[in-house]
């Protein structure tokens, strides 16, 4: 039984029929238009615009309807185990992690399998209090650790997560329930990175985007596939059924991604995948481009394995829509041949005067650029807005030997790749990665002068077709140069650690006022201080969920402003100072595992399409609000008898007389509040009415994050405060979204 589902909007619709039909209409032209002078060249240009072509139709067929789940209630009595694999990962990386599994709401076990058979991560396990299972040899790599827990396991559900993707509390009530139904083998859920400065991400602070290179993989097409009963096992959180894992043996073995073939096992069997399409568990992403690269190659080459090995357009057992969603699943890799095609074909075309396309310049124009510009609006529809075109088109320059090269797998010709990196480093040289994007840009820019001197001296091509690879040599060089310079800056890592953009409530050295950029390791304050010193120590203290930490911070770094005629000390940045293992362990739980990151600073991946921009379809929501400003705050309760007040921030922005807080208590709606917010131009009290709230999950408990209505405000400098009628408590906290 197929999931409910969400169609394309019929302007959608329309848009992509139009696509397809100009793509035929395009393509049977172009048969006729081979430069008789130049065939293979020609013959090659046409190969790889019928590779798009129907790479494309691949993903119209997937897409077109996207699965729409519900998270049904979980049985009682449930026996789950939670398999957390790990060879060469950091200590510190596997602990986050297992407190996050260890917090799970539903009753559970706990499991550290090391194939690093470590001594450190033996006594992490009896630390907390988990199973440690570790083996002899590494034997078929992860899929041997995961196999070999399982002979030590009686559960009827095992929940994996990589050693890096440390879970929300509620993910094992939110996938549990789709077991109801006896045929499901699996249920996946998207893989999110709480690193927002790795190599695959992008953000903005000023439209709050915060895009992945994964954003169109884990929010469309894997609910397209979940749509065909082919959404697959991505070797991270998920829960499989034990008695559907002893149907194929356990997880699959001979390739190097177990999890997309133990999916197509299941599913040759005829059993069901569900995915859950809620970002249920966080973890790190490649925050470079060696690390990022050498996964997509062990991707690509896993994905050759299983082609060679299973068939997939012939394998027994899978339906017809099933056959083609994993095609298009190991085509995509294809795609670095292609694109490497694009990037040097002008190059030849200037330099050897060899034209592919035998057409009169405006007859080509006439059929190229309706078929190019639809193609573009095509996929940016069926793409939901999570498409965003140039910046595919950048990851696309920086993978495309990657990608091709990868797929020399299919053919049984080693590859080599290593473990996923999953810490940060010192900055590193990215120029060895970079050799396919510096050829780009070098024979490019080089093609460009020699053809144009040649097309003057000897006329060696037409005038329209030597113009029109001029830019597309230009493009090549564009994006290249993009690419270069992201990776060069991604290079850069002073820190040791990911610091969250997660607003938090904090005192230093007595002053109440905001840190946005925390990590276990230190933090940056902003606040009216005094005048302070490079590694100077102060004591802090950080108002977390469950109460405050006390700590001491080391100033290593203050980051000046000017105001008019005034300079002044915007931030500080400090590292903490012998902080305990329980205070460590505190801000990690309140760091990972939760989604409060996206949900405080309204990041989003999608953005508007050009139809919604058009008017054609509506907005899915209102556009997101400019940057907001924290201040330190105390909110009373000016209707209770006994005026006790929280600490906590708020949002220095007004919308629609409104401001919004987020604090660890529930509030009494529509009650008359006060809040007196710090900011290093002086003291604002303002006159609030409370409202709606929404809630906001972490490890160390809930926050409420409310829209407050102003009633009145009123400002008093630094030099004439207005006195506070209602003294802070050492406890509570608050954060503003």
């Amino acid at each position: 039984m197929k999931p409910e589902y969400r169609s394309l909007h019929r302007a959608r619709q329309a848009v992509i029929l139009l696509f397809l039909a100009c793509g035929v209409w395009y393509l049977n032209w172009r048969l006729g238009s081979f430069n008789a002078a130049h065939p293979i060249f020609s013959a090659l240009l046409y190969s790889a615009e019928l590779f798009g072509f129907m790479t494309a139709c691949l993903n119209v067929f997937m897409t077109w309807r996207l699965s729409v789940r519900v998270a049904p209630l979980p049985a009682a009595g449930l026996k789950v185990d939670v398999f957390i694999p790990t060879y060469n990962e950091d200590v510190d990386l596997v602990r986050r992690t297992a407190m996050a599994a260890q917090a799970m709401d539903y009753p559970h076990e706990t499991w550290i399998l090391d194939d690093g058979n470590r001594e450190a991560m033996r006594n992490l396990a009896q630390s907390l209090g988990l199973r440690y299972l570790a083996r002899t040899d590494n034997a078929h790599a992860k899929a041997g650790n995961l196999n070999h827990a399982l002979a030590h396991s009686t559960a009827d559900l095992i929940a994996t997560f990589d050693a890096d993707h440390a879970p929300r509390r509620d993910f094992l009530t939110k996938t549990l329930g789709y077991f109801a139904d006896p045929l499901v083998a699996f249920v996946q859920t998207p893989q999110d990175f709480y690193n927002l400065d790795s190599y695959q991400n992008r953000t903005d602070a000023g439209s709050r985007m915060a895009w992945s290179e994964q954003s169109l993989f884990f929010r469309v097409i894997q609910r397209g596939k979940d749509y065909w009963n082919a959404a697959f096992y991505c070797g991270s959180c998920a829960v499989i059924r034990r008695q559907s894992l002893d149907t194929i043996g356990g997880f699959a073995t001979g390739t190097v991604t177990e999890d997309i073939h133990t999916s197509l096992l299941l599913h040759k069997k005829g059993l069901r995948s569900v995915y859950h399409d809620e970002a249920l568990a966080y973890g790190v992403a490649p925050a470079k481009i060696e690390p990022f690269l050498k996964q997509r190659v062990r991707w690509g080459v896993g994905a050759m394995n299983v082609w060679r090995k299973e068939g997939i357009l012939f394998a027994r057992g899978l339906t017809l829509a099933q056959r083609l969603n994993y095609l298009a699943t190991v085509l995509a890799y294809f795609d670095g041949w292609q694109k490497a095609f694009f990037y040097f074909a002008p190059v030849y075309v200037l330099m050897a005067g060899a034209m592919p396309v035998a057409a009169d310049g405006w007859v080509f124009l006439l059929h190229f650029l309706p078929y190019y510009l639809l193609n573009f609006l095509a996929f940016e529809e069926i793409s939901r807005g999570y498409g965003r075109s140039v910046m595919i088109e950048q990851y696309n320059m920086a993978r495309f030997a990657s990608f091709a090269w990868s797929t020399l797998g299919l053919f049984r010709i080693r590859t080599r790749f290593g473990v996923t990196a999953k810490h940060l480093e010192a900055r590193t040289s990215s120029l060895g990665f970079l050799l396919p994007q510096l050829a780009v840009v070098s024979l490019n820019v080089l093609a460009i002068p020699v053809g144009i001197a040649l097309f003057y001296a000897q006329g060696h091509l037409p005038a329209d077709g030597m113009w029109a690879n001029v830019v597309w040599a230009a493009i090549n060089i564009w994006l290249a140069v993009l690419v270069v310079s992201f990776t060069l800056a991604r290079g850069i890592n002073r820190r040791n650690d990911y610091r969250f953009a997660m607003p938090l409530a904090a005192r230093l050295d007595g002053v109440l006022g905001t840190v946005d950029d925390l990590s276990p390791n230190g933090l940056k304050f902003y606040g009216l201080l005094r005048p302070v010193s490079a590694y100077e120590v102060m004591p802090v203290t950080l108002y977390l969920p469950d109460g405050v930490l006390n700590a001491t911070l080391e100033i290593r770094k203050l980051e000046q402003a000017q105001s008019g005629d005034e300079t002044y000390t915007r931030s500080i940045g400090g590292v903490f100072q012998n902080l305990s293992q329980a205070s460590i362990q505190r801000i990690e739980q309140f760091l990972y595992g939760t989604d409060a990151q996206w949900r405080i600073n309204r990041y989003h991946e999608d953005s508007l399409t050009p139809l919604q921009r058009l008017g054609v379809i509506s907005k899915p929501r209102p556009l997101p609000l400019q940057v907001n400003h924290w201040a330190g705050c105390e909110v009373v309760n000016e209707s209770a008898s006994t005026q006790i007040s929280l600490i906590g921030l708020v949002d220095s922005v007004l919308e629609n007389g409104e401001i919004r807080l987020l604090v660890d208590q529930v509030l009494s709606v529509d009650r008359y509040y006060r809040i007196q917010a710090h900011s290093r131009s002086g003291l604002r009290t303002l006159q609030v009415v409370s409202g709606q709230y929404e809630t906001i999950l972490t490890g160390l408990g809930s926050l409420y994050l409310y829209r407050m209505t102003l009633l009145r405000q009123s400002v008093a400098t630094a030099e004439d405060p207005l006195p506070l009628t209602a003294a802070a408590p050492e406890s509570g906290m608050a954060i503003a979204a």
